[in-house]
């Protein structure tokens, strides 16, 4: 019996369910996720399982990881973490990935995110995700609208990507507003938010990338898509606040911008440090991207 206990402790920690690609996955009916959710969008290795550890960290109750198989993770077993084979190699991966995941939970919170990339909230060190989205819910809102806040390494000559010496921009944000494509008048409570290194260096980014705004944080709903651009298809979720009073925003911290600038071959000559005058240390608190004003705890005290 001993032997038994103790062989059940190092046996490793498997994922709750396992598919071979999203085609699989999504013809495949599994069994009802709890939420909230999360969803893990790997590219590459490169800080993949502290992205994973930290989505377990904040308290999704289910990550639905989309990574290709040659990358190497180790779920936690305190929640459920499901696999699927995805790449992100072509236009539309993305939305399709999301889109999936959210068919299968109608209803339930769910957040997405690439790895390299880190969800903090209001008092984030001291609640959950689901007592922050249960109040969001009693607000009547079925969205959030999250900051793409880009870090990156003090010293990249030897990678971009560094949580020990991770730097993040304090200053230079701004939003525009978003033009109707019909009318072309500013739409109601949506607004374009730039900054961090897709603004410093703006001329390696294409325009329909430079945007810092995501809808991070969304309920699932039949027939409310995710887009390309990180929008969905109902105009309500795209909305920074309710028309009564400011509301809740997140912040998702992130490498990718960094990762990108310095791997792309028509960028990566032309930058030899992201460092500027209004760097700042990244302290890993929500305290300091609310003291930044790069998140707001709205009516959340």
């Amino acid at each position: 019996m001993q032997r038994r206990r103790w062989l059940a402790q190092i046996a490793p920690v498997s994922f709750a369910q396992t598919y071979p690609d999203l085609a699989t996955y999504e013809r495949t009916r599994t069994p009802p996720m709890t939420g909230p959710v999360g969803i893990l969008l790997v590219e590459d290795d490169i800080e993949a399982q502290s992205a994973l550890d930290h989505l377990v960290r904040a308290g999704f109750k289910t990550v639905v990881v989309m990574a290709p198989e040659r990358v190497a993770l180790t779920p936690d077993s305190a929640v459920a973490v499901i696999r699927v084979g995805w790449r992100n190699q072509s236009r539309g991966r993305v939305p399709d990935a999301v889109n999936a995941v959210a068919r299968k939970g109608p209803g339930l919170w769910m957040h997405y995110c690439f790895n390299a990339e880190y969800l903090f909230f209001p008092f984030c060190e001291t609640r959950k995700v689901g007592e922050m989205l249960a109040f969001h819910t009693e607000e009547r809102r079925a969205a959030m609208l999250t900051y793409v806040v880009d870090l990156y390494a003090e010293d990249i000559s030897t990678g971009a990507v560094c949580r020990e010496t991770a730097h993040l921009d304090a200053s230079g944000y701004y939003a525009t507003s978003r033009p109707d494509p019909v009318t072309n008048y500013p739409m109601e409570r949506q607004l374009d938010f730039h900054g961090g290194l897709r603004w410093r260096f703006e001329e390696h980014v294409p325009a329909n990338r430079r945007r810092i705004d995501r809808i991070g944080l969304f309920r699932a709903a039949p027939g409310v898509d995710l887009r390309e651009d990180h929008t969905f298809s109902q105009p309500e979720y795209n909305t920074y606040s309710c028309p009564w009073h400011h509301n809740l925003t997140a912040a998702i911290c992130s490498f990718r911008a960094a990762k990108a600038l310095t791997t792309n071959a028509g960028s990566r000559y032309d930058i030899s440090t992201f460092m500027w005058y209004r760097s700042v240390p990244f302290e890993w608190t929500s305290q300091q991207l609310l003291d930044l004003g790069l998140m707001e705890p709205g009516q959340w005290f």
